[in-house]
């Protein structure tokens, strides 16, 4: 894959060259601390995910999907962090191979904690759920001591599969 072209002026110190002052300085990769990086990063990572038969969910586009046979895996893309899951295993270790391939990653192993969330994978299904959060939070604000209420949900809700409508960005 090619690396990502940006072309930047700058009047941070470390961009500029006093023999050459009116002159942009063409980037081979972005920055970390350019408030563009997460976009090029996302935009090069999507198009190398698209190229190796994913395709972009339709209601989230930071969900990416494949199928082979009767398996599906799902991954998911927040700023640098990439989730993935499989109906197989063979597919987990294929898409890390990949990854590999073109990124140095690290696995980190089963997901138990992310942006907030506690998982749980049982044979039964997958429970999500913030006590640590919200243990947090009453902590903060000295309320550990308050009585709980029952949740606004039905802890039996089942989350249900894509009913295949139309996404957001499809019905503009």
């Amino acid at each position: 894959m090619d690396t990502l072209k940006r072309r930047c002026i700058s009047c941070n110190p470390g961009f500029e060259n006093n023999e050459f002052p009116n002159q942009a300085f063409k980037l081979d990769n972005a920055f970390y601390d350019l408030k563009q990086a997460p976009r090029a990063w996302y935009e090069r990572l999507s198009s190398f995910l698209l190229e190796n038969d994913l395709r972009r969910g339709k209601v989230d586009n930071i969900i990416f999907l494949k199928s082979k046979g009767e398996h599906l895996m799902i991954v998911q893309v927040y700023v640098n962090d990439i989730i993935f899951g499989a109906t197989h295993n063979d597919l987990c270790h294929e898409f890390s191979k990949m990854m590999r391939s073109e990124v140095a990653m690290s696995m980190m192993g089963e997901l138990n904690f992310f942006l907030g969330l506690q998982i749980k994978q049982t044979s039964n299904g997958t429970i999500m759920h913030q006590q640590k959060y919200i243990k947090e939070l009453l902590k903060r604000f000295r309320m550990e001591s308050t009585k709980p209420i029952d949740t606004l949900i039905s802890p039996s809700t089942r989350l249900v599969m894509d009913d295949g409508s139309l996404s957001v960005v499809e019905k503009s």
